[in-house]
Parts: C-alpha cells; structure tokens; sequence
C-alpha cells in the first residue's frame, strides 16, 4: 500500500486560496444536502499527561472524500518545545478503504477555516465593504485575512486588534509584507476592540475567550461577522448583544449548537433560542434560504468547523499532488 505524505510545503504549493474557498463551498453544500455522513468529533481525555485527543472523521461520497483528521491538545508540550496542538489528516481511498495519505493536519486546519469564514463573507457580506477588523493574532489568523481579502479585494483597511499591542502590531506588519503587491488593502494595528470594530464592514473574531471580545453594540448596520474561535461550550468570544440583535444567524452546521458557547451561553440564559437561527451556509449555497437582502442587515456566521471541511479540502489537496507530483510515498 503505497501512501503519499504531505507537509505544509506541499499543501501550499498545490492549493490556492480560492481553491480551498470552493473545496468549502462544495463541502458545506454536500453536508446541506444531506449527503454526507458526519459524525460529531469524539474526544477522549488523557488524564495522565494532561492531554486531549480528538477524532473527527466522515465520508462525503459526492468528493470521494472518506478520512479522520486526529487532533490533540497538550498544553504541557509548550514546556517540551513542541506543538501543544499537533495535528494529523489520515485520508482513506473511498472505493477501497486503504489509506491514501497523510498530511499536516494544522495546516489543513488553517486553510480550510480560512477559507469557510472567506466563503460566509463572500455570500453575506457587501460587496462594496472597506473596512475588515480582525481580532486575535493566532496561528489562524493569516488564513482568516487571506481568505476575506480573497473574496473582498476591494477592502482598504484591515484593522488588526489582539489584547497584546505587540503582537497587533507584528501580525499588522508580517500581513503587509506577506501580501504585498497582491492585495491593495492597509493593514493597521490598533489598541482597543472598540476601535477595531468601528465602521468596520466586516468582522471576524479568532480568539479562545471565554467572554466577548468587542460591544455589539458598536457594530454599524449591514456589518458581517465572522465567529470563528468558540468551539467549545466555555469559548464565547461574540457579544450577546449580536448574539440576539444580528438580523441573521448562520453556521456552517448544527454541530455549532452543542459546540459553541456563543450559542450554547445565551440559550442556556434564556434570552435565545435555537430557532432565531436563520440557517446553515450550505443552505444559502444550494438555494434553500436566503442570504443578504439588504445592505442594512447586520450578519453573523458561527463555524465550530466539521470533519466534511477536512475531508474535502484534503481530498482536493491530495487530487491535486498526484497530479503534479508534489509529496512523497512511503510503502507500508
């Protein structure tokens, strides 16, 4: 059984963010459609060394994309100098079962989280948008900018907010140089959410807070956001202001619902429910509900992220490698 190995480089070289972007929407719309089989992740906790593993795995028949993405969360690594969220794509050939890759799993993380807000942007926010403030200054956060500015390369400024200025400011300067003479946008960092969130068109949060990170209430009409980093009940980084005021409400599944506490919190509060949700993306892909229908509504979109993004996006890396030759096999 031959196995065709990917690192980071090699995922890079054969997926561009576009490609990612329509390797989402085809995912999010097979999951819409119902055909798909995607089981809610399985977490098992490793008590002895502080340790969380986890499993999220499906089958995508209309992608030929059958795989288990296996994530860990290890807070201690930091100490031992290794990742403290390393990750792993197994993908399997659908029509026999035996594996047919292995392949960074943080990258494919990355890209295909980047490339979902990108996709909600893209569908929900206005076309003539300006102004993209980014809050949170993570390993995610370069996709997440990429990805809008991909679908909206009209914007002039993105505005960079992180409770470390330092870092706001280093993130600011690694994207100006990064996209230079690829996007015309300026990046700004800035000292407070507040002045992120200002006239800002769009918006995407990308921290682990168990608290709101901006005031909704600062957040102009025909606003979209972006929640991207609440996936687990404790995580609420959106403000329940929006939570309840948004005029529509996405998520990339219903997973979000046991998932994120941005939703999770104020249902359990009482002050909203699960039916105030408009829908899902892929519902808004495939034509069942509507989008954005006026340049005065405020939208949000909530991804907690779903193994029929992995297995996908990594089918189409995979395609995409044997084509051009890129990686290497290993013989098992």
């Amino acid at each position: 059984m031959k196995i065709l190995v990917l690192n980071e480089k090699d995922m890079r070289a054969v997926l561009t963010m576009e490609e990612a972007i329509n390797a989402d929407k085809d995912a999010l719309s097979i999951y819409s459609a119902g055909e798909s089989n995607i089981p809610l992740r399985a977490n098992l906790d490793v008590p002895e060394h502080n340790g969380q593993s986890l499993y999220m795995y499906g089958y995508a028949a209309k992608a030929n994309a059958l795989g288990v993405k296996i994530v860990s969360t290890y807070p201690d690594n930091i100490d031992k100098g290794i990742p403290s969220v390393p990750a792993t794509m197994v993908l399997l050939n659908s029509e026999t079962g035996e594996t047919s890759s292995f392949m960074d799993g943080t990258y494919l993380t990355r890209v295909r989280t980047g490339a979902v807000a990108g996709l909600a942007t893209d569908y929900l926010a206005r076309k003539d948008s300006k102004i993209f403030a980014v809050i949170g200054t993570g390993g995610q956060a370069p996709g997440q900018i990429e990805a809008v500015l991909t679908v909206r390369p009209g914007i002039e400024l993105v505005k960079v907010y992180d409770l470390n200025t330092e870092r706001a400011k280093d993130m600011a300067a690694q994207m100006t140089e990064l996209f230079k003479g690829r996007f015309a946008a300026k990046f700004e960092a800035v000292t407070t959410s507040a002045d992120a969130v200002k006239d800002a068109d769009i918006i995407t949060t990308i921290t682990v807070a168990k608290d709101p990170v901006f005031d909704g209430k600062l957040v102009k009409k025909g606003a979209h956001i972006n929640g991207v980093g609440s996936y687990t009940p404790q995580l609420s980084e959106i403000d329940e202001y929006i939570i309840t005021h948004a005029d529509k409400i996405y998520m990339d599944t219903p997973d979000a619902l046991e998932e994120s506490g941005d939703f999770i919190k104020p249902i359990n509060k009482g002050i909203f429910s699960a039916d105030r949700i408009t829908g899902e993306l892929g519902e808004v892909i495939n034509g069942k509900i509507k989008g954005r229908e006026s340049d005065d509504e405020i939208t949000f979109f909530e991804t907690t992220g779903s193994a029929v993004l992995d297995i996908v996006t990594a089918q189409r890396i995979y395609e995409k490698a044997v084509e051009q030759g890129v990686g290497q096999f290993i013989e098992l």
